[in-house]
């Protein structure tokens, strides 16, 4: 059967795929258009199978609100390059996954893979990605996700740019406040609520580097053993969010504005792209000479 330029059109528009893929799906269907996108989506799987081992460091937070419901949802979807972060396609698949979070209250992250992307259709999210990958050329991950409920006082939420989110949960206060805590978290990344929050294991490898570096001043024993237990106590106002300065009014401590409006963070989430994930180090020069001598030998 002839494919005409018209049947290539009609399935560019209905997949959104590049022209001489749809003409070569036509080819292989003779020309069923239908067959051709059940084709090209088989076709699209396998080749997400192939990039997934590719690293994907760039991306966006993404945070919805139910206020009735008094849930937040944020995720963090993963792509390779930030280029693909701007187009609509990677956008609307992050968009819709968030919706689907906060509508469908999944347990795991696997649970939300298994969901349907959108109510009432077939399409899975893990399937969406995988054709996502197949379309955009780049692996796509849905790396994370936090659902916060709170019924005890306000959520509240901050996103810098599309790279760093929080969300924070209040008992008592103001949604204001709530947003203020939010924005102080997204700027100072603190690692726990209060010092009792801290891991063991963190304070002991802390205080072994302070023991080390004040074993150099000669000092008394005793002398060190105090100067550690100065250095500590200022290690954990830095790293704890109730010791640390209001990043609105650094004399204030974030513990005295909870206390002044009677209020207390339940929980906090703070999400930012790519943090944790090893990133390849491309070195231009030596895969430049790599070519260079395999075309050699």
């Amino acid at each position: 059967m002839a494919i005409t330029a018209g049947m290539v059109k009609e399935l560019r528009e209905r997949t959104g795929s590049g022209m001489m893929e749809c003409k070569r799906a036509l080819e292989e269907t003779n020309g069923d258009i239908d067959a051709a996108i059940e084709h090209m989506r088989k076709a699209g799987l396998a080749k997400a199978g192939k990039k997934a081992d590719r690293t994907a460091a760039e991306g966006n937070i993404k945070i919805l609100t139910n206020a009735k419901q008094h849930v937040a949802a944020m995720v963090e979807i993963n792509c390779e390059t930030d280029f693909v972060t701007k187009g609509d396609d990677f956008q609307g698949f992050a968009n819709a996954v968030a919706a689907c979070i906060i509508n469908s209250k999944p347990g795991s992250l696997d649970a939300l893979l298994a969901l349907p992307l959108h109510s009432g259709k077939d399409t899975t999210v893990e399937t969406a990605r995988k054709e996502l990958i197949a379309k955009i050329g780049e692996n796509i991950n849905v790396r994370r996700f936090e659902l916060l409920e709170n019924s005890a006082g306000p959520i509240g939420t901050y996103l810098h740019g599309d790279r760093i989110g929080v969300v924070v949960c209040l008992d008592g206060g103001s949604e204001a406040l709530a947003k203020d805590i939010a924005m102080h978290i997204a700027a100072t990344n603190p690692i726990a609520i209060s010092e009792a929050d801290v891991p063991a294991a963190t304070l002991v490898k802390e205080k072994e580097v302070f023991m080390a570096q004040a074993a150099d001043s000669g000092k008394p024993a005793n002398i060190i053993e105090k100067m550690v237990e100065g250095r500590i106590r200022k290690f954990l106002a830095e790293v704890t969010l109730l010791g640390q300065p209001f990043v609105k009014d650094p004399e204030t401590t974030i513990d005295k504005l909870l206390a002044k409006a009677n209020a207390k963070v339940s929980r906090f989430h703070r999400f930012e792209v790519g943090e944790g994930i090893e990133k390849k180090v491309e070195n231009f020069a030596e895969e430049v000479m790599a070519q260079a001598k395999g075309y050699q030998s």
